[in-house]
């Protein structure tokens, strides 16, 4: 899930305690959010300023229809922070590892939700672990 660290980063959602994952309009995105569970985890992702995965999400509340959309047709859904990650994963590390070159942050560079796959997942939080930067 990438937002701009500007406009509502890592330690904004810390700070709420709870945020509205909402203004999504790809119809890609706004899937990716209808499938999503309470109790799924996503990766949080600051975009444009960092570029970088900070940290680990979960959805507290699934199924919502966004506050923001006057026509009530776009989805969103409820997140809480998990966890910071120890070493954050920049985008160039991830398109360095071969075994990323297929991910969504990849190759479909301007998702705002993307699907992570659990080989990915397992990938990134394995190199969150170590500082590779």
């Amino acid at each position: 899930m990438k937002s701009e660290p500007d406009v509502y980063g890592w330690d904004d959602l810390l700070e709420e305690g709870e945020g509205t994952w909402d203004g999504v309009r790809n119809h890609l995105a706004a899937k990716n959010l209808r499938t999503m569970q309470v109790g799924d985890r996503a990766f949080f992702y600051h975009s444009n300023i960092g570029r970088e995965v900070v940290g680990i999400v979960e959805i507290s509340v699934a199924g919502i229809t966004d506050p923001t959309d006057p026509e009530n047709k776009w989805a969103a859904v409820k997140v809480k922070p998990v966890e910071k990650l120890p070493h954050p994963v920049s985008l160039k590390q991830i398109k360095a590892t071969p075994e990323l070159s297929d991910m969504e942050l990849v190759r479909l560079s301007r998702l705002s939700v993307c699907a992570v796959k659990q080989d990915e997942w397992d990938r990134v939080i394995a190199m969150a672990q170590t500082d590779g930067a």
